[in-house]
């Protein structure tokens, strides 16, 4: 069929586990580590702007870059965090979701046969974006235990047809938090051969060691980065799918016309919730991350104890374990086992690579869960041993 070969250059198949994943954990009752989503709500006045936003009859099409107190909003949280001066009308748009920020992005700034250098293991929507812009990817593989970026292999990937670098910190699955000698790394070589840059920053808030810096913060790099983010991790509203993207307003506007041709626009009462919660005192968002790096150390404590090998994540909702000591070479057949075996839903780590056999061990376990499901889990775990 003439639809096969996209589809098959896609490689969406990362999104498909989630969907299996989380399938046999309802048909096994088992506890969902699986999909990186809370259990719990974000802050109580964030959801009652939601609702008075929806009761004032905010309900129609908003504007095509975002209500005007949401651009502002992104405007003020970004000088706020990072010292940007942004043109809320000309550089920020808002998106449905991060997703279809970089989505966009891509097609907008990449042309079929160009390439998109990205790290492996990566977000399984970047296969697709790439993808759906007739580019072709360029892996650099991040490798246990710390994940760093290789210098010498991130410039053996550069290629004449090399356009853009796709990036995401706080990683997702690793968890790693790169560091400014890396993000220095992929700078220069993005000013040196004249690359754009996509930044993927949802999990910014999220770090618990160390600190997250922005690639577009970086000397020569503020005209060539498109940098995304969204409301879901920071604020634990996963299913509301507010992002956004901010940078130079030539790169933003090419992404905006692209938008308009995917959701047009997007969660009319959701984004006025969104501006409150960007203009939270920093507290709230301390205070999550600081739950959050509570979860991170009970997971990680509990299969340590277990006897399993666990990277400690530097941020994010994941942290990956190591099953080669359990004779586990094949971890999407492991993780397929695991909800009916002993109750609990993970993410094989080898979907997110372009060579499977680069992940065959690796398991992905999210910790944005209460305590007592942790806990479950892990008394669940216990039985692998």
């Amino acid at each position: 069929m003439q639809g096969q070969p996209l589809v098959a250059r896609m490689r969406g198949f990362g999104t498909t586990i989630f969907a299996e994943m989380s399938a046999l954990a309802v048909h096994h009752g088992a506890v969902n580590l699986g999909q990186g989503f809370p259990d719990t709500d974000g802050p109580h006045e964030v959801i009652e702007a939601a609702v008075a936003a929806l009761r004032a009859g905010r309900n129609q099409y908003p504007p095509g870059r975002g209500v005007p107190e949401l651009l502002e909003a992104i405007a003020a949280h970004q000088r706020h965090w990072y010292g940007v001066q942004l043109d809320p009308q000309r550089e920020v748009l808002v998106t449905a979701g991060a997703t279809e920020a970089i989505t966009a992005a891509l097609l907008a700034l990449v042309e079929p046969g160009d390439e998109v250098l990205t790290f492996e293991p990566y977000y399984d929507s970047y296969a697709a974006g790439i993808a759906l812009a007739g580019a072709s990817r360029r892996c650099v593989t991040l490798r246990a235990p710390d994940f760093a970026i290789d210098r010498q292999a991130l410039r053996a990937a550069l290629t004449p047809r090399t356009r853009l670098v796709l990036l995401n910190s706080p990683h997702n699955p690793t968890g790693k938090v790169f560091t400014r000698a890396e993000l220095e790394a992929v700078a220069e070589l993005c000013r040196e051969n004249d690359l754009l840059a996509v930044t993927d920053e949802v999990y910014e808030h999220l770090v618990f060691d160390g600190e997250h810096i922005r690639l577009a913060c970086l000397p020569g790099m503020w005209e060539r980065t498109v940098s995304v983010s969204s409301a879901a991790k920071s604020f634990s509203v996963t299913g509301w799918k507010v992002g956004w993207v901010s940078g130079p307003e030539p790169l933003v506007t090419a992404v905006a016309t692209v938008k308009q041709f995917l959701t047009y626009v997007n969660a009319a009462p959701l984004q006025p919730a969104v501006a409150v919660a960007l203009g939270l005192p920093d507290e709230v968002l301390l205070a999550a991350r600081d739950r959050l790096r509570d979860r991170r150390d009970q997971l990680v404590n509990g299969l340590r104890d277990i006897g399993l090998d666990v990277f400690t994540p530097a941020g994010t909702y994941f942290a990956i374990a190591d099953l080669a000591s359990l004779g586990v070479n094949d971890a999407l057949q492991f993780c397929r086992r695991l909800p009916e075996r002993v109750g609990v839903a993970a993410v094989p780590v080898s979907v997110f690579y372009d060579d499977a056999r680069a992940g065959a061990s690796l398991v992905r376990f999210a910790f944005c869960k209460r305590p007592e499901v942790i806990d479950t889990a892990l008394e669940r775990l216990a039985k692998l041993r």
